[in-house]
């Protein structure tokens, strides 16, 4: 058996002011991945004192930042991804896209078995902006790596991936359909992991071959959202996003999901809530 939690943060040093400690204390997962640490890794270990820390910052402080915690010491951790440049509109010029601080892997033994668990943080991006840009070249790179990755028995790729996949992931979706987090484009490329609703394997084998895990289990109902935004009344209304994932290859059973959302906004300590799940061999 393996518990896994994952959560944007939204900077663990403000989570953790704000409550992160109880939540994780109750929960008590075998692995943990982060995204927008946003913080040191001297700050990260503070925080998390009796965990095995993988960490892989970003280049500009402030920015990004994933980790994995767990309760047992990985055997390998590999970080960042090769992409493609992107061109910059102001310059005209092709740049490199930085790719630190949003993707980093580790390899574990558990009984006896090789299990590779990634914390990934997608580009929020912004549409017709280089943001975007930034975004569709991480994706394409991400989608790249997965097709990799799919391949080994026992693989699972957590974290904010900052796309709704389907209508049934996005409250409004109506109104957000040429918005970046729900652009055919950028939800073509959940579908080449997973395949698309029309597809007869659609999260089944379709595609890649990877499991969407919470969609799996939870079925074809509206959410189970995982972000609200901090303004107005999204929250309380549950007008949300489900934009954090986990995703397993086929051979990691999932035994059950949960989405845990913060019962009240004063109780908030992040603006995503953490995707847990229990998975057997």
């Amino acid at each position: 058996m393996l518990e896994v939690a994952s959560v944007n943060v939204n900077g663990i040093r403000a989570a953790h002011r704000k409550g992160m400690d109880l939540w994780l204390k109750e929960r008590n997962p075998d692995i943990l991945t982060i995204q927008e640490v946003r913080a040191q890794e001297s700050d990260l270990r503070g925080i998390l004192p009796n965990w095995n820390i993988s960490f892989d910052p970003c280049s500009i402080p402030g920015r990004a930042g994933v980790a994995i915690a767990s309760k047992f010491p990985p055997i390998a951790v590999r970080t960042k991804l090769r992409a493609n440049k992107i061109l910059n509109p102001e310059t005209a010029s092709e740049e490199p896209l930085n790719t630190s601080g949003r993707w980093i892997e580790a390899d574990y033994d558990i009984a006896g078995k090789l299990v590779t668990v990634v914390s990934c943080y997608v580009y929020a991006g912004e549409a017709r902006t280089i943001k975007q840009e930034e975004k569709m070249a991480f994706l394409q790179a991400v989608e790249k790596r997965m097709k990799s990755l799919v391949k080994e028995e026992f693989a699972l790729v957590t974290g904010d991936f900052n796309v709704g996949h389907t209508t049934l992931d996005i409250k409004n979706w109506r109104g957000n359909l040429d918005k970046s987090g729900f652009l055919p484009e950028e939800r073509a490329y959940l579908d080449a992991l997973v395949g698309n609703e029309s597809d007869k394997e659609y999260n089944a084998g379709a595609g890649q071959g990877w499991i969407d895990v919470v969609r799996k289990i939870k079925g074809g109902i509206d959410g189970p959202y995982t972000w609200w935004s901090m303004r107005g009344n999204a929250f309380d209304n549950d007008t949300g996003w489900r934009i954090d994932y986990q995703f397993a290859t086929q051979r990691l059973k999932a035994l059950w999901v949960a989405i845990d959302r913060q019962k009240s906004y004063a109780q908030r300590w992040t603006d995503h809530a953490p995707v847990v799940v229990k998975y057997d061999f």
